[in-house]
């Protein structure tokens, strides 16, 4: 089920996407785009983001979009993770995620997540969610 923007954005406040600075642009069970500013407390040597910010903005955008495809009750947990990294990205640039649905199942779900700067591939992060059934 879509979920705007505004209100996806309210349910991270005070978490760990808040803390990176995570702005989502869209939100809907077929398509998560968000961005991140690239800052000097998110990069690993002197203007180049860390793969770690990286991976943790990349597995939001996938949790978020599991969340989305969700039956009612239901939670979701990162299973397996997998990045690649193709260019860096420099502080004073922003980072855009765009993570589309691999495989949408019952008990997973895969979700794979292009991260760009400038329309330049930085890293493609494929990310398996496992669904938590709703307790009884």
């Amino acid at each position: 089920m879509a979920e705007p923007v505004e209100t996806m954005q309210g349910r991270i406040k005070g978490f760990f996407p808040d803390l990176l600075g995570i702005t989502f642009i869209e939100t809907t069970p077929e398509l998560v785009r968000a961005e991140l500013p690239v800052r000097d407390d998110l990069c690993t040597v002197p203007g180049i983001m860390h793969g770690g910010a990286i991976m943790g903005f990349a597995d939001t955008l996938g949790a978020v979009a599991t969340v989305l495809n969700l039956p009612k009750g239901a939670a979701t947990t990162t299973i397996e993770s997998k990045t690649n990294f193709f260019a860096p990205a420099t502080t004073g640039k922003t980072v855009v995620g765009e993570c589309t649905p691999l495989h949408r199942g019952r008990k997973t779900m895969v979700w794979q997540t292009r991260v760009t700067v400038d329309d330049k591939l930085v890293a493609q992060v494929t990310q398996t969610q496992m669904v938590l059934e709703a307790p009884s």
